[in-house]
């Protein structure tokens, strides 16, 4: 999502940097919108390895909550990121004012340097621009648009990790103990994290961003696991049921949205889009050992749905032949992650790669060929059942 975005300077208005298709182009080449390919070629090299973990972090304290769910997701995630994020500006994040050549005025300022709003721990991982979360019954990521970053106000991932922060903490508040009753509610804890977002970054810490937004909440009904799955703009999350011949069917695919061709519904900075008005809602009937992922366009620009799947299932069985059943569920579930964004990253580097990205743009009349160079993130987890 480098090449459009929300135009800040107008209140709806979007734009994008399209170029007229050539008459007569010759199929192999490589005719690209300039931010989109030249930027990440240069980049691709700054680092191999994708950034991988279980659970995402969360304050001292809230890792003993526990949901009455008899159900929960095993969970890990894996990103890698185009370029480096911008990092959170004050007051989100405040490194040590003090001389560094005076302990007692720099300590206890440097000992906890992780991002806050309204006094704590912002929850999640940035990725890029992305932003994943991980907890036992919920998954997100996040995408948050790249162009921002050249505005000078603009911190696209901010908005990203703020909206997974704020919509964790609406769905504990009605989960966990002491919480609200009934049936969920993730469109409104969207509109919650939402409102909530844009209030943090207002005046006097006015902050520019949009950002698309995807979780899968992991609930039960009758005794049997449902999971709702919410989803405003391009990010995709999938449902995938091993099979016993080795395969994996894809049981459930999130609808991307778009306003037009690579200009997702988002939420922040002058965008017309709003939760309520916008998001979809979907509950989807599971079975233990099903495996639901939750995707950036990163991943689903560059892999079909076909070859996600293949790759989940692929890294699990790789799993169980060498360790049997004697195998940490979290790790293999950070394995698939990984596998996933090592595929994807492989689409997005190679200017001649058939990719689904390069499928919609021909479809648009664009002759652009190979893979998308964007912020790759994955959020992979398992159903299982509670013991006891």
């Amino acid at each position: 999502m480098l090449t459009l975005r929300l135009n800040p300077t107008s209140s709806v208005a979007f734009t994008i940097p399209r170029q007229t298709t050539i008459p007569q182009i010759q199929r192999r080449t490589l005719f690209s919108f300039p931010r989109l390919f030249a930027d990440s070629r240069r980049e691709q090299h700054r680092s191999r390895d994708p950034q991988t973990g279980l659970k995402t972090p969360v304050p001292d304290g809230s890792a003993d909550k526990k949901s009455a769910s008899p159900f929960y997701f095993a969970a890990g995630y894996a990103g890698w990121a185009k370029r480096p994020s911008r990092p959170f500006p004050p007051p989100f994040f405040s490194p040590p004012s003090g001389s560094f050549s005076d302990p007692l005025s720099t300590t206890h300022r440097s000992m906890d340097r992780r991002p806050k709003v309204d006094g704590q721990m912002i929850r999640g991982v940035t990725n890029g621009d992305d932003a994943m979360l991980v907890s036992e019954t919920l998954i997100a990521t996040n995408d948050g648009v790249g162009a921002w970053a050249t505005r000078e106000r603009g911190c696209a991932p901010l908005w990203s990790r703020l909206i997974a922060h704020f919509m964790a903490l609406s769905a504990e508040k009605a989960l966990y103990a002491g919480g609200e009753d009934g049936e969920p509610e993730p469109v409104k804890w969207l509109e919650e994290a939402y409102e909530h977002t844009k209030a943090a970054l207002s005046e006097p810490n006015e902050w520019h961003g949009t950002t698309t937004s995807s979780a899968a909440l992991l609930h039960w009904k009758d005794d049997k696991p449902l999971v709702y799955v919410t989803q405003l703009g391009d990010c995709k999350v999938l449902v995938v049921r091993p099979q016993e011949s080795g395969e994996g069917e894809v049981l459930f695919s999130s609808v991307e949205q778009y306003h037009y061709f690579d200009c997702p519904r988002q939420l922040g900075t002058n965008s017309p889009d709003t939760p309520e008005g916008n998001a979809v809602l979907d509950k989807v009937d599971v079975e233990e050992d099903d495996v639901v992922l939750a995707l950036s366009d990163g991943v689903t620009d560059n892999l079909w749905e076909e070859e996600i799947s293949d790759y989940a299932v692929g890294a699990l069985k790789t799993i169980k032949e060498k360790h049997g059943h004697d195998f940490d569920l979290q790790q293999a579930m950070k394995y698939v992650a990984q596998e996933i964004v090592l595929a994807a990253r492989k689409i997005a580097e190679d200017p001649f790669a058939a990719s689904p990205f390069m499928e919609k743009a021909v479809e648009e009349g664009l002759a652009i060929e190979g893979g998308k160079p964007d912020d790759i993130s994955v959020v992979a987890a398992i159903c299982k059942r509670r013991k006891g």
